[in-house]
């Protein structure tokens, strides 16, 4: 079965924007899981512009709620994700001045920390997974790595389905990876800048076994609200 992952950061968002304690975001987890997603995600990031510590163990906590918390290699978010027990990470590049994560994890420079990291995890038994470009070299490291997952990100082939541009080659080169991976014995995750059209493009390739999508679907919900936005897509992967 394909699942469905929802990101919640940017019901966060909303609430940051006012200072208060509404919306919600352990309410939206439970709300859109209630609602039919498989999985929460949610970003743990070091300036703390959306999800808080406090939200990420409240959510943690809750065991109705299968969690994938996104984090950096810094090692006070590495602390707090091994205290909190999620039940998967997924570990992320991050940079203090970028609007939103910008690629892949640079393996290759950082693969003696990422290995402590993950092997640190899995001592826990918590699932690990590398956010990526689909790249066969970076497949093949995370294998080497210890991780569980890969999450290859998909926003070079998402701004190439809206601006309306070629993205063959793109879209081969995920197909690609994600065979490999699977063949690797690796779990396939696909994620960010996804809407309907792309998710659809990527439904194609059979061995991507969870999407992730969060600003749009939150997005699009606004206009159309969350429990169609996310029956929209259940049909889209199933």
């Amino acid at each position: 079965m394909i699942r469905l992952g929802v990101n919640i950061d940017h019901v966060a968002t909303l609430r940051n924007a006012r200072g208060e304690f509404h919306p919600d975001p352990l309410f939206a987890a439970l709300f859109v899981k209630n609602l039919g997603a498989d999985s929460i995600t949610i970003h743990l990031r070091e300036d703390k512009r959306h999800i808080k510590d406090y939200d990420a163990k409240r959510i943690c906590s809750n065991k109705r709620i299968l969690v994938n918390l996104e984090i950096s290699t810094n090692q006070k978010i590495v602390k707090t994700a091994l205290k909190i027990k999620p039940n998967y990470i997924c570990i992320v590049p991050e940079n203090r001045k970028e609007i939103t994560t910008e690629g892949g994890l640079n393996l290759e420079k950082n693969k003696k920390q990422i290995k402590k990291i993950v092997s640190n995890f899995n001592k826990k038994k918590i699932r690990t997974s590398l956010f990526i470009n689909p790249s066969i070299k970076d497949i093949k490291l995370s294998k080497t790595l210890g991780s569980d997952c890969v999450e290859i990100h998909t926003g070079k082939l998402a701004n190439l389905v809206k601006s309306k541009k070629n993205y063959d080659n793109e879209l081969r080169k995920i197909k690609n990876c994600s065979i490999l991976a699977y063949n690797l014995g690796l779990e396939v995750h696909a994620g960010h800048g996804l809407d309907y059209k792309t998710t659809r493009l990527l439904t194609q390739i059979k061995h991507i076994q969870e999407f992730n999508i969060g600003h749009f679907l939150i997005g699009e919900s606004i206009f159309q609200g969350l429990p169609k936005v996310i029956n929209n897509f259940k049909k889209i992967i199933k």
